[in-house]
């Protein structure tokens, strides 16, 4: 995809010299960030990461929030409106951190008035939505990518390094699971009965990325949505199995389970690689240590790799996972022309399965892509 230069290209000049002659050394400009939505996606993760990142600034952000915008981030400018945003020159990057339903819609007007965008998961709310906003990006040779932040889960980084290795041998089975116990059925947005509510769309798009960077595209998608808890509204209950020609791969997420099984489990030839818990870094976003301080991302329980033939159990420790990868690429890619960290295409391919899996389920067949 065409890469947007211009300002976000340009560099800054610093006047530092050298002891023994002068020299002036060009470094990349931050990129000025208009954050839109200062809700929880907002809040914990986006503006954080976007303000750990050295190429970024969080400039601007949009929300009727700004006593709270002014006590966690005092030198970012709030604005009432994404229109006042997108009018600000200054502005070269627009993070879509809103409910779901206004994915697309804030994106097509970033893109319209010539902005960078970064939009939060998922993408849109069907596969059309999502192509025509990527066609619009590649239309006007402006950047678009996908806030895919569990690519740099420290349990996946392990696992991606454990299959590299081949230390399992070809595999079989996986599956991969986020399960929740919440009871209580909340009054929000994802809660409802409303385009884009419910787990399906907050975490099968988690579940769907990492299974296709490890595995590539399946043949087909059997899935199995609902509504479980009393008073629920929106699905809280996703079961999706993924055909593939000599494996078979399980995404699981809900809201019901008190007593949660492993995160993943992965069988192959020669071995197993069991994992329990959840990546720790959303816990650190909530609980605001600094970004990067020590300990950051670091497993407390990683994964264990369980010999077929004698069944030995080894803890396999990995690197720590990093969020701050995702912002450090889109930071690169703007400033330097480097790769998109997750280019349309990719964010397009876990729209397909999930509206593969919204049709398995309207008709309880299993749908071929």
């Amino acid at each position: 995809m065409a890469r947007r230069r211009g300002r976000l290209g340009q560099l800054r000049r610093h006047d530092a010299q050298a002891p023994d002659r002068g020299r002036r050394r060009l470094t990349p400009s931050p990129v000025n960030v208009a954050l839109v939505g200062f809700g929880y996606a907002g809040r914990t993760f986006h503006a954080p990461l976007i303000s750990a990142c050295a190429g970024l600034n969080l400039h601007t952000v949009v929300t009727s929030q700004a006593e709270a915008l002014a006590a966690a981030w005092p030198e970012a400018r709030p604005v009432p409106g994404l229109d006042d945003a997108l009018a600000d020159p200054a502005v070269g990057l627009v993070v879509i951190a809103t409910p779901n339903a206004l994915h697309a819609p804030q994106a097509r007007a970033a893109l319209e008035a010539g902005k960078a965008v970064v939009i939060d998961k998922p993408f849109a709310l069907d596969l059309a939505e999502a192509r025509s906003i990527a066609n619009l990006a590649g239309a006007r040779g402006l950047f678009l990518s996908v806030f895919h932040n569990r690519r740099w889960d420290a349990d996946f980084l392990a696992l991606k390094a454990e299959l590299a290795g081949g230390r399992l041998g070809a595999v079989h089975a996986f599956e991969s699971h986020f399960d929740r116990f919440r009871p209580e059925v909340r009054d929000r947005w994802r809660e409802r009965d409303e385009p884009g509510s419910g787990v399906w769309h907050d975490l099968g798009p988690h579940l769907i990325d990492q299974a296709l960077v490890l595995f590539g595209r399946p043949l087909g998608v059997t899935c199995d949505l609902a509504v479980l808890r009393e008073g629920g509204r929106a699905v809280d209950w996703a079961h999706a199995v993924l055909r593939y020609a000599d494996r078979r791969i399980i995404l699981h997420a809900d809201m019901t389970t008190p007593a949660p099984g492993p995160r993943f489990a992965v069988h192959g030839a020669r071995a197993g690689w069991i994992k329990s818990g959840l990546d720790v870094q959303e816990d650190q976003l909530k609980a605001g240590p600094p970004v990067g301080g020590p300990g950051w991302g670091v497993d407390p329980s990683p994964g264990v790799r369980v010999d077929g033939g004698t069944g030995a159990r080894e803890p396999v420790p990995g690197p720590p996972g990093d969020y701050r990868a995702f912002y450090d690429a889109v930071a690169a890619a703007l400033s330097e022309g480097a790769p998109n960290p997750v280019p349309p295409e990719q964010a397009l391919a876990v729209m397909e399965l999930l509206e593969a899996g919204i049709e398995s389920d309207r008709r309880r067949a299993d749908v071929a892509l």
